[in-house]
């Protein structure tokens, strides 16, 4: 038989369908079968609920469960059959099991087929007909094809698309027979035209991939954990007992003395494992993994087109794949289960203040998303002590706000410092005492305080980088995979539906040219178009970003302008926080919607770019949609930090826009303040809509949309609603994984407004902080209730992912260096206080600042319409700037103050990235990536596994000798009592040397 086909012998067109009438056939699709046919040589394995006919009916062969209609028999009868018999579901625990409630189900694929609704109550008849079949490459007829159903009314239009689709289900199916999975069709179910296969993975199987996976598991052999001693086990026990309450209430998270010493699975090294219960030893999530690379590596091939797994799913051969949960994990009588658990100890809002059951959630979804929460949670630890600091410095800025002086001076009313107009024509001359209240303001976060911050903040990353790398490790011990290589993995991993289909699609264009061709794969060639069109796609998306800023610079200028015309004088002095406060709520719609808008767009940019792997999609997705959303999120907050107010021109010669637009000036307090406010607007609505509407919302809303077309599904047919809901119909309900990227994206967008501009903002800390014990449970409660179950995949770290966090963090440290010495005017204070300061006090700071213009030099059309706006009229009006005064003979030349400042700037960037870069090198050299215990543990088990081999090998050699020792007396034996006759010597030694040995 071709390895290819399926074949099936039919059963005699008279055999007798009646005497069964009042068996319990119910949901069961029969399909024609030899008596005396192996059932190896069928598609699907018997179920031995249904196998029980009597010897002299057993040609009939159930291979499939179907719906009532497909074998003639009333759907009310049956009805009535069942009612009166045992419940089936129960057995079977409502889908966790086969039919038989001995089977597990380890996997479910998941399929459309067109059911007739006019068919429901209709009896049907089956008979054989050879001419209906439709052939492809065998002669004889796939599972299903040898019967054809005659109804009451006509005949419903055959599709061939369907029916191709249900030729490479069975093909597929069959293959996976043959490869030792055990299967179990059900289309009986409560959601119409959807039929599920549900798949089982026996011991034999489980065994043969857990080798070839090199999957370690625990052995018999367990030793002592190294405990510590002394003062060191005192402090621990002391904190044990502190951190008792906030432990989660689950056996994994428990600390543990012992450890049993894990191996690479082996069929031939089956007696070091701890095999005493075999329906434990491999849990759910390894099973899953083990049926799911099966499902990879087996193939359907219709002509020359190979299609996986993957490949039938995109093309709707198969509409999802997913392992089963648990359980449920809500309800009476719940029998308990580790996502129950789950849920009661991790995913709720009221254990927020509790540690996460990071080896429960391992165990449950396996060791990449494992490493996420892990990950999340080590972060969320660290910014205690980083919002704790931001908390002081926030505070300090408080309690001297009153004692600074360049504050103390803007608001002295005393001073009458009169400025020149903010716009042209329509703007008048204002006090600089009306901006006291920006001046105090930014007070709070431009002090000698935010220094110091800065640099603890950079040293902050770099402890938590190297913190998290020792947590990873004590991680890949503890989950035993120290010795595990993701080279390994990649090995294993399979093309791509999508490569495979471009790499079909090439092999037949060259076989139309050349008869003979080799295993095709695709070259930079091939890809050479799709790489122009990432390169002016992402091109173009950051012109895009840039023109929306440059569009909200327009709006912040012309509305400046119309308010300033505003008649009232609290109008004019609100002026500049309405335009700022108005911007940055249009900055922050603009960039939660180009979000969207820039994940879509990278996911499409790298499907073109056709990536031969998973790990090469997603580390291609992951840099373009980093790059287009970095861009997005920080740019309005980059123009303000370095852009705002460095190239306006001066009163009489200012920098226009298109003619007509003035360039708009920071504040007489710097952009510092500004910076801080569109920093906080940006970061905190950032998180509260993307986690209150995109987290919480949308899922929401699809779960109540897609119960709302059930519900409408059911009121259809009264008799489905009232049963139960299998398991598997729960989770095809569910969501489906999309994988980590969005989760990992939005925090380390986060991590980079806590660390890039956190001088401008040292409360970001704080509200990563709160937002972070939210996102937690919430991501928790998502991934257990609301998401089908992820296919484990073993990872020992997080990826590309940490190179990003390592790169941001020296990123941080050059934009900080920046935002003081050219944001801040802590440097101009530092030159006047050591280098102009008469009395070595900051006392004429704010008039040192400002430069003087004689109102005569305006240009023509540009002076304010109403000079006597403030009582008096103005000869002198005053700007910041350092520039000579309209009195010098180079007036409004830049003057050497502004040189010694610049200078001052560029020296404390060079020191300050220097000192702070080397500090962090510091940390990381002097903090050990591997925690010596953890070391030592592992040496500890490679000596151990030496010395189980080594105490095998002994014992090999000991019965090796035992034996020829043995065999040595026997063959004396033999020869002093054998018999005279050669033959019947001959004979009794080699019965001498038939001596049985069990290594």
């Amino acid at each position: 038989m071709d390895k290819d086909e399926i074949h099936l012998r039919r059963l005699p067109a008279a055999a007798p369908w009646g005497p069964h009438a009042d068996s319990e056939f119910h949901g069961v699709d029969f399909l024609p079968g030899d008596l005396n046919e192996a059932p190896e040589e069928t598609g699907m394995r018997v179920n031995k609920k249904y196998s029980c006919l009597p010897a002299e009916e057993k040609g009939i062969h159930i291979i499939n469960i179907r719906a009532i209609e497909d074998i003639g028999y009333d759907q009310h009868e049956s009805t009535l059959l069942n009612s009166l018999s045992k419940n089936p579901d129960a057995d079977c625990k409502y889908g966790l099991y086969f039919r038989d409630g001995k089977r597990k189900v380890d996997y479910i694929l998941v399929y459309h087929y067109k059911k007739s609704s006019a068919g429901k109550t209709l009896t049907r008849r089956v008979h054989h007909n050879d001419s209906s079949a439709r052939s492809t490459k065998q002669d004889q007829p796939l599972p299903g094809k040898g019967v054809q159903l005659e109804m009451r009314e006509s005949e419903p239009h055959v599709d061939y698309h369907e029916d191709d689709k249900r030729f490479r289900r069975e093909e597929y199916e069959g293959n996976l027979v043959e490869a030792g999975l055990e299967l179990e069709r059900d289309e009986d179910t409560k959601i119409h035209g959807v039929g599920f296969v549900k798949i089982h993975a026996p011991w034999n199987v489980l065994c043969r991939e857990a080798e070839f996976l090199k999957l370690k598991m625990p052995t018999k052999k367990m030793y002592q954990i190294n405990q510590t001693h002394g003062l060191l086990k005192k402090i621990n026990s002391v904190i044990q007992k502190i951190t008792e309450p906030i432990q989660p209430k689950v056996a994994e998270h428990k600390p543990q003395t012992v450890k049993r010493l894990s191996y690479p699975f082996s069929r031939e090294k089956q007696h070091l494992f701890d095999l005493s219960d075999r329906d434990s030893f491999f849990d759910s999530k390894t099973r899953s993994t083990i049926v799911y690379e099966i499902l990879k590596r087996t193939t359907c091939t219709k002509a020359k087109y190979s299609m996986g797994i993957t490949s039938l799913l995109a093309n709707g051969v198969y509409s999802a794949a997913y392992p089963l949960h648990d359980g449920d994990y809500e309800g009476e009588n719940v029998e308990p289960n580790d996502r129950k658990l789950l849920c009661e100890e991790w995913a709720s809002y009221g254990v927020f203040y509790k540690y996460q059951p990071i080896d429960l959630v391992r165990k449950y979804f396996g060791e990449k998303i494992g490493l996420y929460f892990a990950w999340l949670g080590v972060y969320t630890q660290m910014l205690i002590p980083a919002s704790i600091v931001g908390i002081i410095v926030f505070l300090y800025g408080c309690a001297t706000v009153d004692e600074n002086i360049p504050s103390m001076e803007m608001c002295d009313q005393r001073n009458n410092i009169t400025m020149c107009p903010l716009c042209d024509r329509t703007c008048s001359y204002w006090k600089m005492s009306s901006a006291c209240a920006t001046a105090r303001a930014s007070h709070l976060f431009d002090n000698p305080a935010t220094v110091f911050f800065s640099v603890f903040m950079a040293l902050w990353a770099a402890t938590f980088m190297e913190h998290w790398k020792r947590k990873q490790m004590r991680l890949n011990y503890r989950w035993d995979l120290t010795g595990f290589e993701e080279e390994e993995e990649a090995v294993k991993d399979h093309p791509r539906a999508e490569y495979e289909a471009k790499v079909l699609e090439k092999s037949l264009r060259k076989e139309h040219k050349q008869k003979e061709t080799d295993k095709e794969k695709l070259t930079w060639k091939d890809r050479f178009p799709a790489y122009l069109t990432n390169f002016v796609g992402i091109i173009f998306m950051v012109g895009l970003t840039f023109a929306i800023v440059f569009g909200v610079i327009i709006y912040r200028i012309s509305t400046a302008a119309a308010l300033a015309i505003s008649s009232t004088p609290s109008g004019r002095s609100s002026v500049r926080v309405t335009v700022t406060a108005t911007a940055v709520i249009i900055n922050l719609v603009v960039i939660i919607i180009l979000d969207e808008v820039y994940g879509c767009i990278a996911r499409w940019l790298t499907q073109i770019e056709v990536p031969k792997t998973d790990k090469n999609f997603e580390e291609r997705l992951i840099f373009k949609a980093f790059l287009l959303k970095f861009v997005n999120a920080y740019t309005p907050i980059f123009y303000v930090a370095f852009f705002k107010g460095r190239f306006v021109g001066r009163p009489g010669d200012y920098v226009y826009i298109f003619h007509s637009f003035r360039m708009e000036e920071c504040a007489p307090g710097g952009c510092l303040m500004e910076l801080c406010i569109q920093l906080s607007i940006i970061m905190l609505g950032k998180q509260l809509i993307q986690n209150n509407l995109f987290e919480i919302g949308i899922p929401k809303m699809k779960k109540f949309i897609r119960y709302m077309k059930l519900k409408r599904r059911r009121s259809l047919d009264h008799e489905e609603h009232m049963k139960k809901k299998q398991r598997y119909e729960v989770d095809y309900n569910l969501e489906p994984f999309a994988g980590l990227t969005p989760e990992y994206m939005e925090m380390i967008i986060q991590f980079g407004f806590v660390t890039l501009f956190v001088a401008s903002f040292p409360l970001a800390p704080l509200f990563a902080l709160l937002n972070n014990i939210i996102e937690i449970r919430l991501d928790a409660k998502k991934f257990v209730t609301e998401l089908r179950r992820p296919v484990a995949v073993r990872a020992k770290d997080i990826g590309i992912w940490y190179n990003i966090l390592r790169g941001i963090g020296k990123l941080a440290v050059i934009i900080n260096a920046f935002v003081i010495s050219f944001t801040s005017d802590f440097i101009p204070r530092l030159v006047y206080l050591y280098m102009y300061s008469e009395n070595g006090t900051m006392h004429g700071f704010v008039n040192h600042t400002l430069s003087s213009f004689n109102v005569s030099d305006f240009q023509a059309g540009t002076a304010p319409n109403d000079p006597m706006d403030l009582g008096y009229e103005v000869q002198i009006c005053r700007y910041k700037d350092y520039r000579e005064p309209p009195w010098s003979e180079n007036k409004y030349d830049i003057s050497k103050d502004f040189w010694a400042v610049l200078a001052a700037r560029l020296a404390f960037v060079i020191v300050f990235q220097n000192l702070v870069m080397f500090m962090s090198d510091f940390v990381d050299w002097i903090i050990p990536d591997i925690p010596k215990d953890i070391s030592q543990q592992i040496h500890k088990e490679k000596v151990l596994m030496v010395e189980v081999f080594m105490r095998e090998e002994q014992g090999k050699l000991q019965m090796l000798e035992t034996w020829k020792d043995n065999d040595k007396k026997k063959g004396e034996n033999c020869n002093n009592h054998s018999p005279r006759l050669p033959r019947s010597r001959s004979g009794s030694l080699s019965s001498c040397h038939s001596y049985p040995l069990d290594v």
